[in-house]
């Protein structure tokens, strides 16, 4: 097949260019290749404009408009990270599509630029709809926060974002918690995470309708965790992304949403599932948002409606139409009408005959009684068509938790009660549903009093695990207790006080006595410990009160590598720059203050002799020992055209020489923000050429050997390299970072 392929690539490139194309589409690719050879796909569905049509939730006279946006491909929108550096205007909207971007010729170097700051963690290339949700949670950096479902990850990065609201605070006191169902769509959730580098996020694999209720430390007692804020934004059929996955216009049918909504295993939806064990988790006063990109009223008001109708006045949806202005949405609607997948309508439950009971559920019509429907405010919840602001269909809701679920509102028990009372304990409906045993960290233990969602687990549930774990070391949960699908992650082991590997480390640093030290984790219980990550002390309470009820995969951010043949320094392990505006405010030592100048060179040149960089800088360095710096740019407010935001970057500091530890999308970052452009890379010498190095003339010093003859350290040993803990991060300027 791979032969045949290129033959005929090889034909159709050699065929005369007045050639006659005979095949469909032939003349589309000779007049614009890079638009792709592939037959375009019809943009038509009969079925899915009559169910639409139907329905009515499109403005009257817009019809036309609404199929018009339909059919046309989706702009490409990006947001500008916003805790980093950038103040306002944070998000972006292009007339053009990915596929545009990602194809044409004259786009090339913007989208090269794209790419590296978005893999650098500077943007993030997010649809415009998709952004709405983590805006309406109204996340402040005091929050707790679960994002239920939450692969691949772009709104989980933006409530990263808004934890991080204040640059001077290194460690919020709000955390997130990413969870997604999929194992290996969670490892696409952590590299987004990781390109934040916050100690604020943790994630999780598990599913979302049967999430684990954690448990956190509080003055010496345990206490049910319950978030401040909750995203919702559940798996659906997705029609209102049909501008952007084309195969919808042909896959499209109601029976995806009658599916999702209920089925035979389940009489009650996977979306209403998930959404009401958020519900649960929810803090009294706290806010959840649920989303789809759908615009079906199945999968949208009536698992709201549902989910209202059985919280009997626990929940209730906010008024959220004044806290996005200039966005333009369409209420929600409160009558709707259930389809099936050959065109019969149902307007209400009884009407249903039993043979269909098992593809139509109850829950999928509007509640019948007048009032009850009414006092629900449907018309709060939030659907945004695409012709309105040429964007992909989405539909929000927000729902305020007033008081405790009703399944949840229990008498205070009595301590040591008897097993015949604890078996009968009531269960949730999100328990009740899951047509298997339910997991006994659901269920209510003896050690709980108190009433509703307050109840405080005792510390009476640490003597049951005394002996079995080891301090300080959260591994993964016990196969008896939780299947493990997937790769097995290690450990995460908290750095014991007592441990003599951290005061060389606090000495070389001069680190600050506000450090927390009890917040360093690695992941290895045997040998040598050679990536060392930090957690803020939130996300560390958690883990250690958890470790046997999740399945986490990964959290915290490297600050830390242990360098190679590092005994022979005064300290084996060297800063990471993943992890250096975490701690820079930490440490008091090995700091250099560099000029603007300066860091074009460190950021171009290997190695670079102190010779090539300022008087100022050399004067910093000759008296500093061999081993790991900081590197510090402060902007000059009296030379408006230099550089006005601060930089912080690893080094290290060799015989007759410095070099940086930063990654090459972070470097070409920097370089363009100081107005220059990258020409190329030469890679033997560990050059990067910019469009000033290019007018130069004359041949770089060969730093790399030279300074190794000196007494500079190698890149980082082979194991180290390649261990899958080690992220470019760590890589020296040289090594070509991982793809």
């Amino acid at each position: 097949m791979g032969r045949r392929s290129r033959g005929r690539r090889l034909q159709q490139q050699q065929r005369p260019e007045d050639a006659e194309d005979g095949a469909e589409g032939g003349g589309k690719r000779g007049e614009a290749g890079w638009e792709g050879g592939y037959p375009e796909i019809v943009k038509e569905n009969k079925l899915f404009e009559h169910y639409y049509q139907e329905l009515k939730i499109v403005p009257e006279g817009e019809w036309g408009q609404f199929m018009d946006a339909l059919r046309e491909p989706l702009p490409a929108t990006l947001r500008i990270t916003g805790y980093k550096r950038y103040p306002e205007e944070l998000a972006w909207h292009t007339n053009l599509s990915r596929k545009i971007l990602r194809k044409s010729p004259h786009l090339e170097k913007f989208h090269q630029f794209l790419v590296s700051e978005t893999e650098s963690g500077n943007i993030s290339r997010q649809e415009a709809v998709s952004m709405i949700p983590p805006l309406l949670l109204n996340v402040r950096p005091h929050h707790k926060i679960l994002d239920m479902c939450a692969a691949p990850g772009s709104k989980t990065t933006q409530l990263i974002e808004m934890l991080h609201a204040d640059m001077n605070v290194p460690f919020p006191e709000g955390f997130v918690i990413a969870n997604d169902v999929d194992n290996k769509r969670c490892y696409l959730l952590v590299h987004q995470a990781k390109r934040l580098s916050s100690p604020c996020i943790m994630v999780v694999n598990h599913d979302a309708s049967s999430i684990p209720r954690l448990q956190i430390d509080v003055d010496g007692r345990k206490e049910i965790l319950f978030y401040d804020r909750i995203l919702c934004d559940v798996p659906c059929s997705g029609d209102g992304t049909m501008r952007k996955n084309i195969d919808v216009w042909k896959k499209w049918t109601t029976l995806n949403s009658l599916q999702l909504h209920g089925h035979l295993i389940s009489p009650l939806s996977l979306q209403l599932r998930i959404a009401t064990r958020g519900a649960e988790q929810l803090a009294e006063g706290g806010r959840m948002v649920y989303s789809t990109c759908s615009l079906n009223p199945i999968e949208d008001e009536a698992v709201i409606a549902s989910l209202l109708e059985k919280s009997e006045g626990a929940l209730e949806l906010a008024d959220v139409s004044n806290e996005l202005p200039g966005l333009k949405w369409m209420p929600g609607i409160t009558q709707w009408k259930v389809m099936t997948k050959d065109g019969q309508w149902f307007t209400d439950w009884d009407a249903v005959p039993h043979s269909r009971h098992t593809q139509i559920r109850p829950t999928m019509f509007p509640p019948k009684d007048p009032e009850k429907l009414q006092a629900m405010h449907l018309e709060r919840c939030l659907r945004i068509l695409p012709h309105h602001q040429n964007t992909g269909g989405f539909f929000v809701a927000v729902l305020v938790k007033k008081s405790s679920m009703p399944w949840n509102k229990r008498q205070p028990k009595l301590q040591g009660k008897s097993a015949e009372t604890r078996e009968s304990t009531q269960l949730s409906p999100a328990d009740l549903t899951e047509g298997k045993p339910t997991d006994p960290s659901k269920l209510e233990s003896p050690s709980f009093t108190g009433t509703g969602d307050t109840e405080i687990a005792h510390a009476t549930e640490d003597l049951e695990n005394n002996g079995s774990k080891k301090d300080g070391v959260c591994g993964p949960p016990p196969s008896k207790k939780m299947k493990l699908f997937g790769f097995k992650e290690d450990p995460f082991v908290f750095i014991p006080e007592d441990d003599p590997l951290f005061p060389p480390i606090e000495k070389f640093y001069a680190l600050d006595p506000s450090f927390p030290r009890m917040n360093l984790l690695t992941r290895t219980t045997e040998g040598k410990k050679r990536q060392l990550y930090m957690v803020s002390k939130e996300l560390r309470n958690v883990l250690l009160n958890n470790s046997e009820k999740m399945k986490v995969i990964n959290t915290g951010i490297k600050v830390w590598c242990r360098n190679n043949s590092g005994e022979e320094f005064d300290c084996a392990f060297r800063l990471a720059q993943e992890g250096i505006y975490t701690l820079y405010p930490f440490i008091n030592s090995r700091i250099i203050t560099v000029s603007m100048e300066d860091v074009k060179i460190l950021l171009t040149q290997e190695n670079p002799f102190f010779r090539k960089l300022s008087s100022e800088t050399y004067s910093q360095a000759k008296d500093l020992a061999k081993g790991s710096i900081v590197l510090k740019y402060e902007p000059d407010s009296a030379n408006p055209d230099a550089l006005q935001c601060p930089i912080v970057l690893c080094g290290w500091r060799g015989k007759a020489s410095i070099r940086t530890f930063v990654p090459k999308n972070e470097r070409l970052h920097y370089l363009r923000m100081m107005g220059l452009e990258v020409l190329g890379e030469k890679k033997k010498e560990g050059v990067i050429l910019t469009n000033e190095s290019a007018a130069s003339t004359g041949q770089p010093d060969n730093d790399v050997t030279e300074g190794q003859r000196a007494g500079e350290p190698n890149s980082p040993d082979a194991e180290e390299a390649n261990s899958p803990d080690v992220t470019a991060g760590c890589d020296p300027a040289g090594v070509h970072p991982p793809r």
